[in-house]
């Protein structure tokens, strides 16, 4: 079925390879029908490994609206999302999803994030990335200071 707006995240996509300023992701965020905002992956041409088109449209669209959260919105985005994009889109809580390409077309495309899935079940330390706990009883005092904090603004 046709939409304007995934066409126009592919649209992005394919103009950002072609244009040579990224990779080949396109994302808008739709609001009453219309488009508030838009991303082109852009992690090369920014040398940030969290410039993704959903991650951009998001932070485009939460400025436009002056709010961190999506409600009401809509992404549109030219491939499933990676598993940052994914959890950017859970903090950001738009009413839904539309993806083009999957996750296995990305792979193919070179663009495999199967690993990150695999390592979330990892222990800490048995991960690509070793992680390592280091003071918790002394970071546990931001909790503790949000806790206390009185007009606090949760999310």
């Amino acid at each position: 079925m046709f939409s304007p707006f995934m066409a126009r995240a592919i649209e992005l996509a394919v103009e950002n390879v072609r244009s040579g300023r990224g990779g080949p992701f396109g994302a808008v965020v739709v609001k009453d029908d219309r488009i508030i905002a838009e991303g082109a992956n852009s992690v090369t041409a920014t040398n940030d490994p969290t410039a993704h088109a959903e991650v951009l449209a998001i932070r485009a669209a939460c400025a436009r609206l002056s709010c961190f959260e999506l409600r009401g919105c809509e992404l549109y985005t030219s491939c499933e999302p990676c598993p940052m994009c994914l959890g950017a889109i859970y903090w950001a809580r738009p009413d839904r999803v539309y993806f083009g390409c999957t996750a296995a077309d990305a792979s193919q495309a070179g663009f495999d994030d199967s690993f990150i899935y695999q390592e979330f079940p990892q222990p800490h330390s048995a991960r690509k990335i070793p992680m390592v706990r280091r003071m918790r009883d002394e970071a546990l005092e931001a909790f503790r200071a949000w806790e206390r904090q009185p007009d606090k603004r949760p999310y």
